[in-house]
């Protein structure tokens, strides 16, 4: 039995789904994680410059989504890595349909990080590398 969302503004897909990945960030941060699980640190190392707090709401709120995984890869101090869950990574393809648009119709538009070219492709469950401090 399916149970029932509560609808920010409608039940209509391109609604509910900006509801989730809508903001300035989250696709970013998406786009990022579909290479393989980031630290914090790699995260924050992205060309946007996002900045730490918006970086840590939004991996709290794309998490909570089901659409992030965290798992701990170091216990003193505690420390994260992030990867896509496989709803997550379904975005993919909403990305590279930007991508297209995007190359085609806004001047100067380039690729800067290549997303996989095939579903599970550099989705590494690899411990990655040290986080940087700040």
């Amino acid at each position: 039995m399916k149970t029932l969302h509560a609808f920010r503004r409608s039940p209509c897909p391109v609604a509910s789904t900006l509801d989730l990945v809508g903001d300035k960030w989250s696709l970013l941060v998406i786009r990022d994680l579909l290479a393989g699980p980031r630290t914090y640190g790699e995260l924050l190392d992205s060309p946007e410059g996002i900045p730490t707090n918006i970086l840590a709401d939004r991996l709290k709120r794309l998490e909570a989504a089901g659409l992030v995984l965290k798992s701990a890869y170091q216990e003193r101090p505690v420390r994260y890595a992030y990867a896509l869950s496989d709803k997550g990574a379904e975005l993919g393809d909403v990305l590279i349909a930007l991508v297209r648009w995007g190359k085609r119709h806004v001047p100067g538009a380039r690729v800067l990080v290549r997303p996989p070219s095939a579903p599970g492709r550099g989705r590494s469950t690899a411990r990655p590398g040290r986080a940087r401090t700040r």
